[in-house]
């Protein structure tokens, strides 16, 4: 019932998931790219609401997202090259750690269902932070019920057991950081026999430009170049921004998704000073990536054999956080080829919240030392990539690497961080609400953290906590989505 305007600083949507394009001279073609995000599941799944907050904004959007569908990912491993599938296979357990793994396994796995089921039986869009709660859970309780509240508490434990791969992927911190929640969504989304997982059809870009087409034909606009200067406030009550060109926006509810450390420089100084904000902006961040976009000439070369994602790990006793240990890699071109020139395919290859901002922060991106640095510390991304493609270099029509500072220019980023680095068992992302009326938080700096999925449930709870005048669409949704 509100109507919404979005200021987007950018010239594009999306923040860190928006996609980019790269032209070769004397038309040699287009290369799309995405910056970040690519490893989606439950998009395609009809009822993917009950546990992917970002399928179930889809839904309440009523926009379709065609996606491809895949069920594998590539290992390359000290012990060798594995491919990962909802089976996961007792062949490879026994290989990678021993003649118990398949036990230990299915016994983790075993543990795990109830976990699953707890989180799927009481989904994001059903939560409030208000009295309204008692209505929106309520149709939901019974089913929690039945899947054992007693594990409720496991859920905000750290996961710190045998899973530190697929720990590190989600969140940017190992098992002993990450809070069980997530993992028990992923073990529900992954180990199922009908598992898949999902890329956009024309790649993440496709993602957000359907978000953008459901706020739009909700009556919402988008101003993109629309940086916002500072909050609009008086009597302590926020009512609208203030954007770098001078105009003033007047608002009912100000809904802000920059960083627990930007946030305060939109505030002002009487504000900013108080215990809430200093708190959230004593956050410490995760580290930041080095990433490696490359297009590629792929005559010759079947990337129908390839995998659409890898994880590739040199050491594990030097464990998932070490610098230069642990690389990701996206070849969306395995799925669709619509994102390269005929003959040609991209891939993204990045470390994993593991490149120290230290090692940049006082460089000159246009000096000498800075472009010896870029290729140097690219290295072993490239390498990392031959594993899979052994003459990649030869193959490249365009590469680009990007480093903190790249992160941080052209996504915003605070020392160009994955987000903050809040590990279960010792803290707690905060929640939407905040000291100042009228002005509510959302993204990776709140409940429920990192992670697109993450951030799109971040949204929803955000328009929950605009007021209780919301409850009445709530309720009419939840029926919707979940009836």
């Amino acid at each position: 019932g509100r109507r919404v305007v979005i200021c987007e600083s950018h010239s594009t949507p999306g923040g860190a998931a928006h996609g980019f394009q790269r032209k070769l001279p004397k038309d040699g073609g287009e290369f799309s790219f995405d910056t970040g995000p690519s490893f989606f599941s439950g998009l395609s799944d009809p009822k993917g609401a009950r546990i992917n907050p970002l399928k179930a904004v889809l839904d309440l959007l009523d926009v379709q997202l065609p996606c491809h569908q895949y069920r594998s990912f590539g290992l390359c491993l000290p012990e060798g090259d594995f491919l990962h599938t909802p089976e996961f296979g007792e062949q490879i357990l026994r290989q990678v750690s021993g003649p118990s793994a398949s036990r230990e396994w299915e016994g983790l796995l075993t543990a795990m269902k109830p976990l699953a089921a707890l989180v799927e039986a009481l989904p994001v869009p059903a939560l409030r932070l208000d009295a309204g709660a008692l209505l929106t859970v309520a149709p939901f309780l019974p089913r929690f019920l039945a899947a054992g509240p007693l594990n409720a508490q496991q859920l905000n434990d750290p996961f710190a057991r045998t899973v530190e791969r697929l720990c590190f992927c989600l969140s940017g911190l190992p098992a002993d950081g990450t809070v069980t929640a997530e993992m028990a969504m992923m073990f529900g989304e992954f180990y199922k026999p009908q598992a898949i997982m999902d890329y956009p059809v024309g790649g993440v870009k496709s993602l957000v430009e359907a978000l953008v087409k459901g706020l739009e034909s909700h009556g919402g606009s988008l101003r993109l170049n629309t940086p916002v200067k500072q909050l609009v406030m008086s009597s302590g009550t926020c009512h609208g921004v203030e954007l770098v060109n001078g105009d003033v926006l007047e608002a009912s509810s100000v809904v802000c998704n920059v960083s627990a450390w930007d946030l305060p420089k939109l505030l002002p100084t009487s504000v900013s000073s108080q215990t809430w904000c200093r708190e959230r902006a004593a956050m410490p961040a995760t580290k930041s990536f080095m990433h490696l976009h490359v297009g590629f000439d792929a005559r010759s070369l079947e990337l129908k054999q390839l995998q659409p994602h890898y994880i590739c790990l040199e050491d594990w006793t030097r464990g998932v956080e070490a610098e230069e240990n642990a690389v990701l890699i996206s070849i969306p071109s395995v799925e669709d080829p619509s994102l390269a020139p005929e003959d040609c395919g991209v891939l993204h290859a990045y470390t994993p919240a593991t490149e120290p901002w230290e090692r940049w922060k006082d460089l000159d991106r246009r000096s000498a030392e800075y472009k010896a640095l870029k290729e140097q510390r690219a290295e072993f991304l490239w390498k990392q990539l031959e594993r899979i493609i052994p003459d990649l270099r030869q193959r490249s029509k365009v590469h680009m690497i990007g480093t903190p500072l790249t992160h941080q220019r052209f996504l915003n980023r605070h020392q160009g961080s994955y987000g903050p680095r809040i590990k279960a068992g010792e803290a707690e992302f905060p929640g939407a609400s905040t000291p100042i009326a009228g002005l509510v938080l959302c993204g990776d700096s709140c409940f429920p953290g990192i992670g697109v999925p993450a951030v799109a449930g971040s949204g929803l709870l955000a328009a929950h906590a605009t007021g209780l005048e919301t409850l009445p669409a709530q309720l009419k949704e939840l029926q919707r989505l979940f009836s």
